[in-house]
């Protein structure tokens, strides 16, 4: 996956920052897209005349669609020079965003939520893989943290100001601002990403191969534990804080999640490559018992501005964790590797979203807790236990 750059010795030392700053803005984007109507559930609920927990398969769908394009897709789509291949996606997002804002009609509008997650499911599976082949190797670690660090910033910033748009000027505001985000991100891509060719297919990195690699499966196990737990209890945050007694709280307690979120990104970015194992560890470890404190003191307010702001903390560059994990574990198959992460970590996001769903309707919202604490002590026993290839001692 690393590639020669013919630029001079002095730009071959630094980081293409313009180009790897149009990546990250493809990743916010997208999962704001993805993520926007967690923030928003009443006011679309009441357009859509649906209750929350069927709102919130619109997220749920676009997860499903991202999981389920993004390997067909990027085989697909393998050969394309990349620069196009994201503007395709971004084009596709900007539309779909633009019809959800108009749609009145439930059905219709998880029927666009799909194509829109067709669509991101051409942007994920290249932002790690791009941002290394632009970045000199000592560097791709921390390339790869900052191509990926539109999740969280999105979750961070996007989502909340998403929430505060729709409180005042409707939901559907939130969903057109979107939409010309990503119009801007398509020009800000021409005028600054350098275009690189397709990758050819390759049978020694076929999809069943490449999930033989030593180390793959942890990674993906880990991945899906975590954040399928996170977006249990991110996909309904607000009706847990209205079970805590918070819904007036709502945007300040987005806003301290989004706050140790982007902390998390500065963090992580410094130290990813030298400190990969012992970020992933503590990730883990810090969000389970961010769960604990939830699932136990959430009629303490100030405990609970804690923990999500300490979930913050802990899920701010997961994706970056797991990708890099991933990439690592995987070397020359990168990019094929990246294509599956892709896959498990937007189903985790549609699996979330429906088990979240389903525990809500059945055993109330309490149990979203617990359900994610029980899910974050799987994925830190395999992060821990994955000292050999997944995530090794000095990695």
């Amino acid at each position: 996956m690393t590639e020669t750059l013919s630029t001079p010795r002095r730009a071959a030392t630094r980081l293409p920052g313009k180009a790897l700053f149009g990546l990250f803005f493809a990743g916010f984007i997208a999962i704001l897209t993805e993520c926007l109507p967690a923030g928003l559930l009443p006011e679309m609920s009441a357009t859509l005349h649906t209750n929350a927990a069927l709102t919130g398969q619109v997220v749920t769908i676009y997860a499903l669609a991202t999981a389920l394009g993004a390997i067909p897709l990027s085989r697909l789509t393998a050969r394309w020079p990349r620069r196009n291949v994201l503007m395709v996606a971004l084009a596709v997002v900007l539309v779909t965003n633009a019809l959800t804002a108009l749609s009145t009609d439930y059905t219709l509008t998880m029927v666009i939520r799909f194509v829109a997650g067709l669509g991101t499911a051409m942007v994920w599976p290249h932002l790690g893989s791009y941002a290394a082949r632009l970045a000199p190797a000592h560097l791709q670690g921390r390339a790869v943290a900052i191509a990926s660090a539109g999740t969280p910033i999105a979750l961070a910033l996007g989502v909340p100001l998403g929430t505060l748009v729709g409180s005042v000027g409707g939901w559907q505001i939130a969903f057109h601002a979107s939409a010309l985000l990503a119009g801007l991100n398509m020009l800000w891509m021409l005028a600054t990403l350098p275009t690189k060719p397709g990758l050819p297919t390759d049978d020694r990195f076929r999809l069943t191969k490449v999930l033989m690699i030593p180390g793959l499966r942890t990674v993906l196990y880990a991945l899906t534990a975590y954040m399928v737990a996170h977006n249990i209890l991110y996909t309904y945050v607000t009706d847990f804080l209205g079970y805590a007694g918070m819904s007036g709280q709502t945007g300040w307690v987005l806003f301290a999640f989004g706050v140790t979120s982007v902390l998390s990104v500065l963090v992580v970015g410094t130290h990813i490559d030298h400190h990969l194992r012992r970020l992933t560890v503590g990730s883990t470890l810090v969000f389970a018992v961010s769960a604990l404190v939830l699932a136990v003191l959430s009629g303490v307010p100030v405990l609970v501005y804690v923990a999500v702001a300490a979930w913050g903390l802990a899920f701010g560059s997961s994706a970056s964790l797991f990708i890099v994990a991933g990439m690592k574990a995987t070397g020359e198959a990168a990019h094929v590797a990246q294509s599956i992460t892709i896959t498990v970590f937007s189903g985790s996001i549609a699996i979330g979203g429906f088990l979240g769903g389903l525990l809500i309707d059945d055993l109330g919202t309490g149990s979203i807790t617990w359900a994610t604490l029980v899910l974050l002590v799987a994925a830190a026993v395999a992060v821990i236990g994955g000292r050999k290839h997944a995530f090794p001692k000095g990695a």
